[in-house]
């Protein structure tokens, strides 16, 4: 039986990780002229490519469910066993999934198996580590990612095929949910359901989460916030260390 994570982690992700245009032109960008891409660990289907021949792989019912009709056909799978023939694509994508793998190398020996190139999205630890909410609020969230295969593991992984790395910059105004969205609009972080989307801070003790939440809303309200980020307000994007890794 695949586990399924997202059974309820996922539960409104459709709505709340609705793909965001600028990120979506630079996987787009990345996936080049390629045909065929299988998107691994696809989720809901954002960043899938258009005009190409895509087959989705998600291990999470509650997922697929919420595909709109529109979306590529879609396998229940799992990364570190993917059902298709070696070099069966030109690409294979992966984006913000590696860090749920269960088995890292398996996967994206897979990955390398089944495509001639491999675009995947995942972040630099060190960078995120340093962003305000992170910093100031919730720690807990840069010793909980300590642990996730991130930007490092996925350059060793593929250090053979020699992986190039790019900055993906987050908008200002960014329409997916992902953790790092909302750097310039704190008040988003006090909504359950927008934190509902974000694995990040949904796994962790939420009595945690519920702490700094409340000491977040407390600066907000008396200008702290405000005064101490004075220097992000003017700002339209913003590097979090998101990362297009790319062979």
């Amino acid at each position: 039986m695949i586990s399924d994570p997202y059974a309820e982690l996922g539960r409104d992700y459709a709505r709340s990780r609705r793909p965001d245009p600028r990120v979506a032109a630079a996987i787009t960008a990345a996936v080049g002229d390629a045909r065929s891409v299988v998107n691994v660990g696809a989720g809901a289907g954002s960043y899938e490519p258009e005009g190409r021949d895509v087959v989705a792989v998600e291990p999470s019912r509650r997922m697929i469910a919420q595909r709109p009709a529109t979306a590529a056909p879609a396998v229940q799978a799992c990364a570190e066993g993917l059902p298709f023939a070696d070099g069966a694509f030109d690409v294979a994508l992966a984006v913000l999934t590696v860090h749920h793998w269960t088995d890292v190398t398996a996967g994206l020996a897979e990955l390398r198996r089944v495509s001639r190139r491999q675009v995947i999205v995942t972040w630099d630890q060190a960078v995120f580590a340093r962003f305000w909410l992170v910093r100031d609020y919730l720690p807990e969230i840069a010793e909980h990612e300590s642990r996730l295969a991130c930007l490092d593991r996925v350059v060793e992984e593929l250090a053979e095929a020699a992986p190039t790395v790019a900055p993906l910059p987050v908008p200002s105004d960014c329409v997916d949910g992902f953790l790092g969205a909302y750097w310039r609009r704190p008040e988003a972080y006090l909504s359950e359901r927008v934190r509902a989307g974000m694995s990040g801070v949904a796994l962790l003790d939420q009595n945690v989460v519920a702490t700094a939440v409340e000491r977040l809303r407390a600066d907000l309200a008396d200008g702290h916030w405000h005064r101490h980020h004075v220097g992000l307000l003017g700002r339209t994007e913003l590097d979090l260390g998101y990362r297009l890794v790319t062979t």
